[in-house]
């Protein structure tokens, strides 16, 4: 596959403005909802509304990014291994069972994809884009072999190509896959194509 990058000045501003515009337009609606949910959390289980995490945006860059939690405290402390993904790469993303670690609202949280909703301050501040493929973790990253890295080669998004083709199904080999063929492809219609598919994902509960 051969990548064009970085994008044009223009089609950066142009970007920038959009996701700018859409974010902003997206939390004057949804405001209620955020409150509401910031609630619920904190009634449901101890411990702050948001978990915040270092992830790898554009051009490997480290940024805060926003959720809500969906876990119980401490769940950090307790996750496994990070892998390498030289053997591993092929395995299912997302294996099966339920982590014991959500919630009871974590867990229609991220069913719904409502946790991810505060990183809509990231694409307000230009750490994110609306879409693009998903920021990973430091320890993740520092797993990954050479040419995955090229998924920095744009901002991360809030949805990707890998979020609307199964994502529960896919190995993350196919999901990195994903994130490089959007690097090559980017543009407006695929980014408007990618948040029509999303919205039909997400009504459909599928590939959760």
């Amino acid at each position: 596959m051969e990548l064009e990058y970085p994008p044009r000045n223009s089609d950066a501003a142009a970007r920038r403005l959009r996701d700018f515009i859409g974010a902003t337009i997206g939390l004057s609606i949804l405001w209620p909802l955020i409150l509401f949910l910031a609630a619920l959390i904190k009634l449901d289980s101890p411990g702050p509304a948001f978990f915040v995490q270092k992830r790898v945006g554009y051009r490997g860059r480290a940024f805060t990014l926003y959720k809500f939690r969906t876990m119980v405290v401490g769940a950090e402390g307790q996750q496994p291994e990070i892998k390498d993904f030289r053997t591993h790469k092929f395995e299912p993303l997302k294996p099966p069972g339920r982590d014991s670690r959500i919630t009871r609202v974590g867990w229609i949280l991220r069913r719904t994809s409502l946790d991810e909703l505060p990183q809509l301050f990231n694409v307000v501040k230009g750490q994110m884009s609306l879409v693009g493929p998903r920021p990973e973790t430091p320890k993740v990253v520092d797993k990954f072999p050479p040419a995955y890295h090229l998924r920095h080669e744009t901002k991360p998004g809030l949805t990707g190509l890998a979020q609307v083709n199964g994502l529960s199904d896919i190995t993350y080999h196919e999901k990195v896959m994903y994130d490089l063929e959007y690097v090559g492809r980017q543009s407006s219609h695929l980014d408007v194509a990618i948040l029509m598919r999303t919205v039909r994902v997400l009504l459909s509960g599928k590939g959760r």
